[in-house]
């Protein structure tokens, strides 16, 4: 079973989707939104983690990767993060998606409806994140010499799962207020995050047929993780102003992937 990337990374992203449906289940204790500070605090705290999984849990064993294959370390890492950047770039201006909040969609023009286009806008960024869980998880089941530990890519499935979680509320909560009823907000919500269990089984696939190309992956997935981040999440959670929520959200998302990885990688 340790042994097995497929099964490791669908466990893995499995949680991951389980806490997304998790915090969509919050539509069934809330009344009304979350108040705008909490709001910004936990898109921060999800942009910290997300920054801090890109730089310890994808970033470094991209290089430790190129060192052990003899590739100079500063070439997979710059392209492949770079490659990841302009992917989600690519898929921004393409994929019709609406942003919370927002009340113009982005991408190419489209007839999708409201609620659709806030869904999409969230799968968006979900697939790099379970490409990154499925990468690490193949990684892992390479065995003890592996440059991501199987303690390591625990570490960030749990950090993933975490920022998942309101994540899944930012859709469920946002499609109630629509209209829909707190079930159907619910599903709706759930499913923003099942593309995850699909981006883990590609990264797999890709780790397994394209070995020597790890290094560029991993960090692939770091430059789409820290585009959303920068385009998304850190904008939404300054509140187009210097708001302190975002920022401790930030500081204490980051600070807890750091010691996740740390401690456990």
């Amino acid at each position: 079973m340790m042994n097995d990337p497929l099964l490791l990374a669908m466990l893995g992203t499995g949680f991951t989707f389980a806490a997304t449906a998790l915090g969509a289940a919050v539509v069934f204790l809330v009344k009304k939104d979350l108040s705008p500070a909490l709001h910004r605090s936990l898109l921060g705290f999800a942009a910290g983690v997300m920054i801090a999984a890109s730089i310890w849990s994808l970033l470094i064993p991209a290089q430790e990767q190129a060192r052990q294959q003899g590739q100079p370390e500063w070439l997979p890492t710059t392209l492949g993060f770079l490659m990841g950047g302009v992917f989600l770039f690519a898929l921004d201006h393409l994929l019709p998606h609406l942003h919370p909040g927002e009340k113009q969609p982005e991408g190419v023009p489209s007839g999708f409806r409201r609620t659709t286009l806030l869904v999409l806008a969230v799968t968006l960024h979900n697939l790099p994140e379970g490409m990154a869980v499925g990468l690490a998880f193949a990684m892992a089941a390479a065995g003890p010499q592996s440059a991501v530990p199987l303690a390591g890519a625990a570490a960030l499935a749990l950090g993933m799962g975490l920022q998942n979680m309101p994540e899944g509320a930012a859709i469920s909560l946002p499609l109630y207020k629509e209209g829909f009823s707190r079930p159907r907000a619910f599903v709706y919500g759930a499913l923003s995050g099942i593309v995850e269990p699909l981006g883990g089984l590609i990264g797999v696939l890709l780790a397994v047929t394209m070995a020597r190309v790890m290094p560029y992956l991993l960090s692939f997935a770091a430059g789409a993780m820290i585009y959303v981040v920068v385009e998304e999440l850190v904008p939404e959670a300054s509140g187009g102003g210097h708001d302190h929520a975002g920022v401790i959200g930030s500081m204490l998302g980051f600070a807890l992937m750091m010691l996740l990885d740390t401690a456990l990688g």
